[in-house]
């Protein structure tokens, strides 16, 4: 690994276990070539108090660089022919509306100005190539048994929590916290992971514990190896021979200024730390080299070190099998430029069935790109439903982004293999897929790379909005009319109005933010998910608290489906359905079953499940989908076969419920904005601009009641079975007498005599209501007068 503004090659030892040592002055740090376990020695004073250190480390089976290939790698074979799966109904015959968003022409180039913008050729705008993946201390594939440490304060600071980015709770003094903390106050204290297995270090970062309650940091460090946990090779101080390139040596020093990670350049992973302490380390280059670490993004709470490693090429040791992909996809991440490509690649394989239109751009120009696939891309066929998935919206939880990639490049090659699964997918359903609805924060997280990025950098758009609280806030205009109206039937349960200001353009709301609402009311969307990064569960709405308490359970009519959408994804996804699996942070959602609801868990107003379930006719949740949220591009395999599964099942749950048509039963036209109500839920929808609609439900029985202004309201019994298709339920609405009257009158036609006799006999019938019920309050009046004389 070469570490920029040196020339220096970085060489490693071979080593089992590593451990870490933390300093008041620099030491020097001596690789073994024949180590296997790395351990702390010498130990000298520092000056700050309940101090922690946290481990991340980095590590892999073999060199591959997964970041090597250059293009989208969809292998995909001949395209099948499938029939198209119908059911029987009286319906009108089918019809499409086209799309109002454009084709995109991704031979295009970027605009300069944009290009300009966003890519500043005085910086550097690739991520840091590191020699070889990390061992997973982030992402939790290194177990806790293999963090051992001298001492702990207690449960909740122990060698387990000495993880990168790891988040701790509430309160200071939660069983969960953000850092390892030693317990004495001497020069003897450590910290181990054993890496089972020869490895070569290749590197370390390390981060501080940063909170309202603590800022601590480690100041100097060193390391040692051992093949055994009980012989440790010592640094040697000064030593700079090189007998091969494993003895290479490093002399090291950790600093740090609060709010940045370093990149180290040593090889083993001990720390012994001086007193207690939180601690931030950043090594040296070599002897007379200029110094060499690099500033990467903003840290929160913890304080951390990550670990570079690769199996030692002449290990003798049968290696256990990496767990990957046999996808033939491209793993790997994608700045805006890749992502393009890749689009591209995808539409030019699967023409018919694929294309990418943009719903607007980002603060900076970057557009927001949208992939549709479909059996007749670019309309809206009248009764199939409409699906979608948005990743990115905070730029720095990238795996949604490259999971969404994958789901393209998937159900292209499936249904060209004839995949009968997607292909029967493809066919029934419109999909759209946004892998980044905040490219502009994206690209500054790619820029720092995985390990470097931090917990919150990119996780904002460029003007520093957070768009997950961006929406209109509609659960405070619904909960103020409930509280405001005695009347409770004049109160509306759906399509809540955005309120003015909010649509002012001195409102603080993203330019990311109002594409996806034109979006949203644009294209009639059944269902959605919103793909998040930094835990592992669903959470469905409601997402806000009704009296803005920090969390508080406030479920919404649909509760019981949106319990069952989220079960779907959890139970299906390979690591939240693990009972023996960790937990990320300081939140156990095991208990829960990997679902909580979203207010439960803290409340968000401005959310975008919220709004979309508030203001349109679509379902969302959100997905945390990992702990770590910028995984190693060499666990992207690995997320996508957790993953893959429940992305597909999800997707399924489109079908679910009734559908149908209401129509205008003598033209047979369908009728738009017409009004859906399942009794005992108080949440109605509506019908599209065609007549067609979507009512997702769990199975059971249903009184369905469709109106419109103009006819009369029909009420029909629907039943919704255990299939995994959806209950077709037509309505044909006749209209009122008035409005055949007025439809006459606006074509200029003349009222017959006999329709004139009736209507001057309703009159004389309202007439004679209105004068008895004038007569009736005027009697009443004198009797109340007189009873008072």
């Amino acid at each position: 690994m070469k570490m920029p503004g040196s020339n220096a090659m970085i060489f490693v030892g071979v080593s089992f276990s590593m451990f870490l040592i933390l300093m008041t002055r620099t030491s020097n740090c001596v690789a073994s070539g024949n180590s296997k376990i790395i351990r702390s020695l010498n130990v000298s004073q520092t000056t700050n108090k309940n101090q922690t250190i946290i481990l991340t480390r980095t590590g892999s089976d073999n060199r591959k660089n997964t970041h090597s290939s250059d293009h989208a790698s969809t292998s995909l074979v001949n395209k099948s022919t499938t029939a198209k799966t119908t059911v029987q109904s009286t319906r009108a015959p089918k019809t499409t509306t086209t799309a109002s968003f454009h084709t995109e022409d991704l031979n295009e180039s970027i605009d300069k100005h944009v290009e300009r913008r966003v890519w500043d050729k005085r910086v550097q705008n690739e991520p840091l190539e590191l020699e070889c993946p990390p061992l997973g201390l982030e992402s939790l594939r290194v177990k806790d048994r293999d963090l051992r440490a001298s001492s702990y304060q207690r449960r909740g600071l122990g060698p387990h929590r000495g993880r990168l980015n790891i988040q701790s709770g509430i309160e200071d003094g939660d069983i969960y916290d953000g850092a390892w903390c030693a317990r004495f106050k001497d020069q003897k204290q450590w910290l181990e992971l054993d890496a089972r297995r020869p490895t070569l270090f290749t590197g370390v970062i390390l981060q501080g514990r940063n909170s309202i309650w603590s800022w601590d940091w480690v100041e100097t460090y060193k390391v040692q190896l051992s093949n055994d946990s009980l012989a440790w090779k010592p640094i040697m101080n000064g030593t700079v021979e090189a007998v091969s390139p494993l003895d290479w040596v490093e002399q090291c020093e950790a600093r740090w200024d609060g709010s940045s990670l370093f990149v180290g350049c040593f090889y083993s992973i001990i720390i012994i730390l001086e007193y207690r302490m939180c601690l931030v380390l950043r090594p040296h280059t070599p002897p007379h080299q200029p110094q060499t670490g690099i500033e990467a993004g903003v840290l929160l709470q913890d304080v951390v070190l990550w670990l570079a490693g690769i199996p030692e090429p002449k290990n003798v040791y049968t290696w256990e099998a990496e767990k990957g992909s046999k996808d033939d996809l491209d793993f790997r991440h994608h700045n805006y430029k890749e992502m393009r490509k890749l689009m591209k690649a995808v539409n030019e394989e699967c023409p018919d069935i694929t294309r990418i239109y943009s719903i607007g751009k980002s603060h900076m120009g970057l557009k927001l790109y949208v992939m549709e696939i479909s059996d007749n891309p670019g309309k809206h066929e009248l009764g199939e439903p409409e699906f979608r998935y948005v990743a990115g919206m905070h730029g720095n939880e990238v795996l949604g982004r490259e999971l969404v990639l994958n789901l393209m490049q998937y159900l292209c090659s499936e249904y060209k293999r004839g995949d009968q699964r997607i292909v029967q997918l493809v066919k029934e359903t419109r999909i759209h897929l946004l892998p980044s609805m905040n490219p502009d924060g994206y690209e500054m997280a790619y820029k720092k790379g995985s390990e470097l990025s931090g917990w919150a950098l990119g996780r904002y758009s460029y003007e520093g909005i957070d768009m997950n609280h961006n929406f209109a806030d509609l659960n405070s205009v619904m909960w103020d009319a409930m509280e405001r109206e005695t009347d409770k039937s004049k109160l509306i349960n759906h399509y809540f109005p955005i309120p003015e200001f909010y649509l002012s353009e001195e409102a603080f709301v993203a330019s990311e933010t109002r594409a996806v609402i034109n979006w949203m009311k644009s294209i009639p969307f059944v269902l959605s998910a919103n793909l998040h990064g930094g835990e592992l569960v669903v959470t469905y709405p409601f997402d806000m608290t009704r009296d803005w308490a920090p969390h508080e359970h406030t479920p919404t009519p649909d509760d019981s489906f949106f319990r069952w959408l989220a079960t779907v994804y959890a139970s299906t996804n390979q690591v939240m359905s693990n009972p023996d699996r960790r937990t990320c942070h300081h939140d156990d959602f095991l208990r829960h079953n990997n679902i909580i609801n979203g207010a439960n868990w803290h409340t968000v107003p401005g959310s975008m499940n919220d709004f979309s379930y508030l203001h349109t006719n679509c379902f969302e949740v959100t997905v945390e989908l990992s702990c770590d949220k910028f995984p190693h591009a060499s666990e992207l395999p690995v997320e996508w076969e957790n993953n893959k599964e429940s992305l597909l099942v999800y997707m399924e749950q489109v079908h679910r419920g009734i559908k149908g048509l209401v129509m205008d039963k003598d033209s047979k036209a369908g009728i738009a904005n017409a009004i859906i109500k399942v009794d005992d839920i108080d949440h109605h929808i509506r019908s599209a601009a065609g007549g067609d609609y979507w009512r997702l439900l769990n199975p059971g029985e249903y009184e369905v009641t469709a109106s419109a202004e103009g006819y009369y309201p029909v009420t029909r019994s629907c039943r919704v079975e255990y299939h995994h298709y959806p209950t077709l339920c037509d309505f044909h609405l006749a209209k009122t007498l008035k409005q055949r009257l007025l439809d006459i009158l606006a074509k200029g036609g003349k009222l017959p005599k006999s329709v004139k006799q009736r209507l001057h006999q309703l009159r004389l019938r309202r007439l004679r209501s209105s004068t008895q019920a004038i007569n009736r309050r005027r009697a009443q009046e004198r009797r109340a007068r007189a009873f008072r004389r």
